[in-house]
């Protein structure tokens, strides 16, 4: 079950709701684990591929090739840096100028020519006779140099009013320029406080991430202690039985508590039956387990010859709860889930009462999130009863609750 929730990267919602606070942690621990690694094997291989597409590159032949300067290095020019660079500010209002020059200089050629024409079409028919007096000359003479004068003046105030008029054009895209400026500096501003927020934003549930990630990996720690804990403890009293029972002569001592061991002949599942991790109804919960637990004498105690005390149907979590809390702390039953094809182990703590989900996916029986792993349920309740179940450290499985006096709850999974 847990294997093909990692492959699938899915948990179905009625799975997820059988599960304790402590089972969903590690679940998600697990699932954390499982997307680092498919993310460091995608990063291998995109830097193969990466790697690859250089090695192509390099064998067509393609290259690009810079201009060096003296010290053999790439020469590289940075508008502005020399000392003997001028400011783009000075740049652009040389350009201008020398436009504005241009414009006044040509307008003043055309005036110039124009006068000139005019001039000369006015005088065209006017010539010296002999008889003509010097009184008539000097007049034509005159008026040439006043209508000279005055288009020399005429030039002159047009080319003013043209450098006035580039001045207040320079001026206006000086104003502009610095109004642009002002407002690329405000929007930057503006990114730049936007960005803090979205930093501070980010380093906060930076901070909330890693907080959550410590406690995922004690949690981790501490299930990984109390296995090991377990088992070292499981061996000894292996050890301190087996000695006892050669002092002893051969008298026969309490059973101990069974060892955890895989299966080596798994049930084979029967042909037309669908696994999967949920199921749809009622029916299809007692056609699992009559078919693929029953077999297996799920349920039995260890001889086989009569069904366990603390067994149970398929019973809600408000009537196991019903059933234990007419007990003691340390009553416990083991009932078929409502939802998903598997146990649920209900048990009556100093806290309250908990509720563990049994993964019996696997050809083996093993409480979810728990690496020990059991081939059937009384092998399970019986390791519990004298070693502490997890992630608690100190509740045992003390006494079972069996069955309402004149009612049985199990009668509908044996017909």
């Amino acid at each position: 079950m847990l294997q093909q929730i990692l492959t699938d990267m899915f948990i179905d919602p009625d799975l997820l709701s059988e599960l304790n606070e402590e089972q969903k942690h590690v679940l998600f621990f697990k699932m954390r684990e499982e997307q680092i690694r498919r993310w460091r094997e995608r990063e291998a291989r995109l830097e193969k591929e990466e790697a690859a597409r250089v090695k192509v590159k390099k064998v067509s032949g393609k290259s690009v090739s810079f201009l060096k300067g003296l010290d053999d290095d790439v020469w590289v020019w940075v508008m502005g840096e020399h000392s003997a660079d001028k400011a783009y500010d000075q740049i652009c209002d040389e350009i201008l100028a020398e436009s504005a020059a241009l414009q006044a200089q040509r307008e003043a050629q055309h005036i110039r020519a124009k006068k000139e024409a005019e001039l000369e079409k006015r005088f065209s028919g006017v010539y010296l006779d002999s008889d003509q007096t010097v009184t008539e000359q000097k007049n034509i003479t005159d008026a040439c140099a006043e209508e000279q004068r005055r288009a020399e003046e005429e030039l002159k105030t047009r080319e003013a009013e043209e450098r006035r008029r580039a001045e207040e054009e320079l001026r206006r895209l000086e104003l502009e320029r610095k109004q642009q400026i002002y407002m690329s500096l405000k929007e930057v501003q503006k990114k730049k406080q936007t960005r803090e927020d979205e930093d501070s934003d980010w380093k906060q549930t930076l901070k909330k991430s890693k907080a959550a990630d410590m406690r995922r990996r004690s949690l981790a720690k501490q299930t990984v202690e109390d296995h090991r804990r377990r088992s070292v403890k499981a061996l000894e009293r292996g050890r301190v039985a087996a000695v006892t029972k050669a002092f002893s002569g051969g008298t026969p001592n309490p059973t101990p508590p069974p060892k955890p061991k895989p299966r080596n002949n798994p049930a084979q599942l029967k042909p037309g039956i669908r696994r999967s991790l949920s199921a749809s109804g009622r029916e299809h919960i007692i056609r699992w387990f009559q078919e693929e637990q029953l077999p297996l004498k799920a349920g039995f105690q260890q001889d086989h010859s009569r069904i366990a005390p603390w067994f149970h149907g398929i019973i809600s979590r408000d009537e196991a709860e019903a059933l234990l809390n007419e007990g003691q702390p340390g009553h416990f039953l083991v009932r078929l889930s409502e939802r998903v094809f598997g146990y649920v182990l209900s048990y009556r703590s100093g806290e309250g009462i908990k509720h563990l989900l049994i993964d019996a996916s696997e050809n083996c029986y093993m409480l979810l999130g728990d690496q020990m792993k059991f081939t059937s349920l009384d092998e399970l309740v019986e390791y519990h009863q004298v070693e502490p179940l997890p992630p608690s450290g100190d509740e045992y499985l003390l006494h079972a609750c069996g069955q309402r006096a004149g009612s049985v709850d199990y009668t509908d999974l044996f017909t």
